[in-house]
């Protein structure tokens, strides 16, 4: 599998269908940082709440997201990772997401501190007691991109990456975040290798059992 050939242009579109999978994260400090670790994947970025999720391909062989996210689980600190298993949007509706545990471990495997778990997308930064209602429904981290760009990947396989950033505790509005997101920003730097292998793996079929 190779994506070396796929063209991307100066906004971050790619402009061609690639064999492998398209990388996407919302803000360019996301972008810039997942792209130190991927040798051979594009990343589009696709702005703040997927607003230009027409820059994604209409053919690869997966989305996947990546960037920060708000832990609603007390059980996530700031700068573990959250591999989704299923992508669940404002309205409900949840995707499934293709061999999350794989992904998880080869991020362990490259010594990062990753969990799976339900992901939500919502829009608008998550503060206060709503965490707690949406944890109490069994989500572990909120983003404001994911399920947008999981609709967009009608049949294909999705996946999502998050480094948490706040959460109960951390609240985001506070001093502290820019430590932690310079902290964060240093683990998505080491999460493209992890993401690079597994794709392989899903390419070939070789993902073991569902989930």
């Amino acid at each position: 599998m190779s994506t070396d050939s796929a063209p991307v242009s100066g906004d971050g579109a790619v402009e061609a269908a690639v064999v492998g999978p398209v990388v996407c994260a919302a803000l360019r400090i996301e972008a810039r940082a997942v792209r130190r670790g991927l040798s051979r994947t594009p990343v589009v970025v696709v702005g703040y709440r997927a607003r230009r999720a027409a820059r994604l391909p209409d053919a690869c062989a997966a989305l996947v997201t990546v960037g920060f996210g708000g832990a609603l689980d007390e059980r996530l600190r700031p700068g573990d990772v959250l591999v989704a298993d299923e992508i669940r949007g404002p309205g409900g509706a949840a995707v499934p997401c293709s061999a999350p545990r794989l992904l998880a471990g080869e991020l362990i495997r490259d010594g990062l501190s990753a969990q799976v778990g339900p992901l939500v997308t919502t829009d608008h930064v998550v503060r206060g007691g709503e965490r707690a209602v949406l944890a109490a429904r069994g989500a572990r981290v909120a983003d404001m991109e994911s399920a947008i760009v999981a609709a967009r990947a009608g049949g294909l396989p999705v996946a999502a990456v998050r480094v948490v950033v706040d959460g109960p505790g951390h609240p985001l509005w506070h001093p502290g975040v820019i430590g932690r997101g310079l902290a964060a920003r240093r683990v998505l730097a080491r999460a493209g290798p992890a993401l690079e292998r597994w794709s392989v793996l899903l390419v070939r079929g070789e993902e073991g059992p569902p989930g």
